[in-house]
């Protein structure tokens, strides 16, 4: 029984880590050090849990949940303790990616606050309901209506016309 179980999480950690991982970078703002942190942490909590876990009818679901709610725990515990670069390291560039307009999202999602950073994450990354995105930050529904209203209104500021010059190329 423990043998099988021990299968159960190790197929679900090796399934869902980059979808995770995926998720974590965008809640970082493309902080793939502080995203990786997040997803063992997650899969940690994951498997001190398994035994409860596995019965939950979606367990990925739950994973994500946890998931944020390790980021948003993160960023109350350290909230002023590490400052972002002015300039971004070189890196290798996927075909068919653009990473201007990359740069400018991920930028943008990182001047929004942890929480409106999850509710944007969840709701329009995730395309999870407002009903779901309410339970994994443990907030009402309507806090999620307002919150996302909010958020995608500082997002259209912070990108201004730049998004509109760099969706057009």
């Amino acid at each position: 029984m423990r043998a099988s179980r021990a299968d159960g999480y190790r197929e679900f950690a090796a399934s869902r880590a980059t979808h995770l991982y995926r998720s974590a970078c965008l809640l970082t703002s493309g902080d793939s050090h502080l995203a990786e942190d997040l997803v063992q942490e997650t899969l940690g909590r994951m498997y001190m849990l398994w035994g409860r876990v596995s019965r939950i009818d979606n367990p990925a679901a739950y994973a994500q949940t946890v998931l944020v709610r390790c980021f948003l725990t993160h960023k109350r515990r350290r909230s002023a303790a590490e400052r972002p670069v002015g300039e971004l390291p070189d890196s290798a560039r996927p075909s068919g990616d653009d990473p201007e307009l990359r740069l400018a999202l991920l930028g943008a999602l990182g001047r929004l606050s942890p929480k409106d950073r999850a509710v944007v994450v969840l709701r329009y990354w995730q395309d999870r309901s407002i009903e779901e995105t309410a339970d994994a930050m443990n907030v009402s529904p309507a806090a999620v209506r307002t919150r996302a209203v909010r958020a995608l209104a500082k997002l259209r500021g912070h990108l201004g016309g730049s998004l509109v010059d760099l969706a057009a190329r």
